[in-house]
Formats: C-alpha cells, structure tokens, sequence
C-alpha cells in the first residue's frame, strides 16, 4: 500500500502521531464531494449518507454498534457534549492520569465551575474511591508514548461504581479496538492521526444503557431526535449516541474520513499492530541514545534530546520528517511505513546531533 501515499516516494514520513500521511484515496474522496457539490448544488441526503457511512465504518473499527456512535467535528466538541449532560451531584471526581491531551484536562476542569473535582494521578488505586464519577485516560501518551494498563483501570473504576472514558486518538488504527472487550463506558477519536483522513471529523462512542441518563446542554440540531422535524421550540435529544452530536455535520472531513477509514480497515488493524511493533522495535534497538517511551507503548517513540524542536527541523532537512514534545523527538510508525525508513530515521537522528 506503500504507493498510495505519494509522500514516501519523497520523503521519510514518521510522523503520524500529529497528521497521517496523505493517501490518493483521501485526495479523491475531497474531489468526489467537490464535484456532487458542483453538479447537484445541495444534495443533503447523500452528505447525510456519507456521514452515517463514516458513523458505521467507526463503529465497526471498534465493534461497537452504529447508534452508540456519534459523529462530531472535533473530540473536543465530543467530550464537551458528554461533560455537559453528568451531574457532579453525590460523585463529583473526575479521575485523570498525568499524561492526557490538553484538551481532555481542560475540558474536564471546565467542569469545576459546574461542581466537579478533577484529580490527575500516577495511582489509580489510592485516587479512584466512592466518590468518583468518571475515571478519564488516554489509550496511548501524546507527549511519551507509553501506553496505559486500560482493562486494569477499568476494572478497578467499575469496582468502585465510576465510569470509563477512553481517549483512543493515538491508539485508534494501531491498535486492536474493542469496547465490548475494554468494558469501557465512553470512548472518544478523531480521524486526524492514524486514521488517516483530515482534520474536522471525530467520533464518540458512549455504552447504550446510559445514553438516555444523560442530556448534553452542549447540543445542536443533529443531536436532535428528529433531526428534520426543524423545531425550534423544545429540547429533545436523540436517543441514541447521535444526541452528543451538535450542528451541521463536517461534510467534507467526513468524505476524507471515511476514506481513510477503509484504507485502516484493508490494512487491518491486527497486522497494522504487529508491523508497527516490529518496527519500533528495530528502530528502539539501533538508537544510540535514551528512549523516553516505555517498553509498554503504541506507534510512538519519544527520544531524548537536547533541543527537541531545533532537532525536528535539523531532521526534516535530511527528509525525515517528525515532530516533538518537551525534550523528546517524536517518531511514529504506520502500516505504510518499512524498513527503509527505521534505517533512515537512524542515519538521520545520528548526524542531527
């Protein structure tokens, strides 16, 4: 699949942990909504189509159903859905760990003003208690790369009546989902990364017997029950994922995430997983220097350096591209990626020194 991303054939691509690669099906699938946008004006029921096509390409990702799927323009605008519908009554602790994405703490420590207590912890088992509602993690670090013991968490939430939500934005295409599997309650991702479309498009899934416990304030006419009854004169949100929905759907973004949805599910995520691990691990094994990631990790290594950001640029220069976070270089792997680019990666980062 190496030559339907048109930038390996210029370039050492290892960064997909910030944008994947570009792929000509993406790049085909922005012409397709140009042209049914030139040709037929408004055509409102294929968009609408489209947009329940990407819902269920999604939910087959991660095996889930496609109602307990809603398709949103950002993760930040899912999980800010989901946060306006909890109460933080009688439980009022949002559990976090000390690497999540910025927008995942703030959204949550936006919620202090609604009567939530957010606690970021390293020991889940000392902070989880009978006064939390909501254990929130990341699947795989942003900013290390280590990957989270998910199922043990969960447990351990669910033991003491809290629910799960699991940030999969790093993991999602990279690593085997499954929510019935995870026994997570909500599970959030976008399309961005690894999922190989563009940005503008994301998704949430959310555990059916709690769908109509709760009812997002942060809403907007496609998290309606009746999203073309075009009442403006009362509340009523759908009964299914969709009501963590809000405006207009992301037409376009949702055109190139569906195409890159299918490219994950041809590559298949099981062999995507192994592939990636074996070439992390020649890469980790050639380094002449610290790896900040755990040996339990995903896609992405972050390795030491004295100045990261002058580092990233020193390495573009040579054709290998990459990005980074605090001390670290950040080298991601996908499934169009092969040896060719271990070796490269390491001639490079040895002469960027």
């Amino acid at each position: 699949m190496r030559e339907r991303f048109p930038i390996l054939s210029r370039l050492t691509y290892l960064n997909s942990c910030s944008q994947g690669a570009l792929a000509t099906e993406v790049r085909a699938a922005y012409d397709e909504y140009l042209a049914g946008w030139e040709e037929l004006g408004s055509p409102w029921d294929l968009w609408v189509e489209k947009t329940e096509e990407a819902r269920a390409a999604f939910a087959r990702l991660i095996h889930a159903e496609p109602q307990d799927v809603a398709v949103t323009s950002s993760l930040s605008a899912a999980l800010s859905a989901l946060a306006s519908g909890l109460d933080f009554g009688e439980r009022s602790k949002v559990v976090l760990s000390e690497i999540e994405f910025p927008t995942v703490g703030q959204i949550w420590h936006a919620q202090e003003q609604r009567g939530a207590r957010v606690v970021h912890t390293q020991d889940f088992e000392s902070a989880i208690d009978e006064e939390t509602l909501l254990v929130s993690v990341t699947h795989v670090s942003y900013r290390t790369g280590e990957r989270l013991p998910v199922e043990e968490i969960t447990r351990l939430a669910h033991e003491r009546g809290a629910l799960v939500l699991l940030d999969a934005y790093q993991s999602a295409g990279t690593l085997p989902l499954d929510v019935r599997a995870l026994d997570v309650d909500f599970l959030a991702a976008g399309t961005v990364k690894y999922l190989l479309g563009s940005p503008g498009l994301a998704f949430l899934y959310a555990r059916r017997a709690l769908i109509e416990g709760i009812r997002p304030t942060a809403t907007g006419w496609f998290a309606d029950t009746d999203v073309f009854a075009m009442d403006d004169r009362r509340y009523a949100p759908a009964p299914t994922a969709a009501r963590f929905q809000s405006g207009t759907p992301p037409v376009p973004s949702v055109y190139a995430g569906l195409a890159g949805l299918k490219l994950v599910e041809e590559a298949n995520v099981e062999r995507t997983a192994a592939r990636i691990a074996e070439l992390t691990d020649a890469f980790v094994a050639g380094l002449d220097r610290a790896v900040v990631t755990p040996e339990n990790r995903g896609a992405l290594v972050c390795v030491e350096s004295d100045d990261a950001a002058a580092e990233v640029e020193r390495l573009a220069a040579r054709g290998v591209i990459t990005s980074w976070r605090d001390r670290s270089v950040r080298v991601s792997f996908h499934f169009y990626n092969d040896e060719r680019d271990v070796e490269a990666a390491l001639a490079a980062l040895q002469m960027s020194r």
